[in-house]
């Protein structure tokens, strides 16, 4: 899951979940965008941004609501079919949640335990726990495209999508430092997911694997 600029070399995670952090195409060895609580970072206002207009709340689905220097793309339009559709709008979710768990410093985040489970909630919460340890957050633009769908009868479902990173950058919260990163083939992430429908009817993430550099994602 090669989810969001980072400042570390790639972290091999489990097979199931490869969480790579990688900085917009960045090789070296300054710290990972980690959503880690530091001193001052909730009561200075120039490092907490002002948050952005949630996105609505549906059905039980959590609440997510980000911080205004962040904005998503999402070039996904609809497939006239309900079930396909639902997993684009789960997907989408899972991927702003996630993020919400960084900002807010929390790898226990309840929002994206709505979406991910087992090995791909392990490795999530290793993932946002990185960004936590060294005090860094998020900004800038995401976008995400060319996505493809399949369902099954048996309620299981794959969703892979392309992730344009090269306007993303981290920010250190002691500093408000943003690192900012030339774009580079690495800056394109390929994601396959896993999915199942549970109970209340939510497309739930159930593995997740990355690679950055797709040449599927390249412009």
């Amino acid at each position: 899951m090669n989810r969001r600029p980072t400042l570390l070399p790639a972290l091999a995670l489990t097979a199931a979940a490869a969480v790579t952090l990688s900085a917009c195409g960045s090789d070296d060895d300054s710290p990972a965008k980690g959503k880690g609580t530091s001193a001052g970072a909730d009561t200075d206002a120039e490092k907490s941004p002002t948050p952005a207009t949630p996105a609505p709340a549906s059905d039980e689905r959590p609440q997510i609501a980000l911080p205004g220097d962040l904005s998503y793309t999402f070039d996904w339009p609809k497939t006239g079919d309900k079930e396909k559709d639902a997993v684009l709008a789960d997907g989408e979710q899972s991927i702003k949640a996630v993020d919400q768990a960084i900002v807010k410093q929390n790898a226990l985040d309840k929002a994206y335990l709505y979406y991910y489970e087992g090995e791909a909630a392990a490795e999530t919460q290793k993932f946002v726990q990185d960004y936590v340890d060294h005090k860094a957050a998020i900004t800038g633009s995401y976008r995400f495209y060319a996505p493809e769908v399949n369902v099954k009868q048996d309620g299981t479902a794959s969703l892979s999508y392309c992730e344009d990173q090269g306007k993303a950058f981290v920010k250190y919260l002691e500093t408000n430092e943003i690192k900012k990163t030339e774009v580079t083939a690495k800056s394109y992430v390929i994601y396959h997911t896993s999915l199942k429908k549970n109970d209340k009817g939510v497309w739930v993430i159930q593995k997740i694997v990355s690679q950055s550099g797709s040449a599927k994602c390249r412009p």
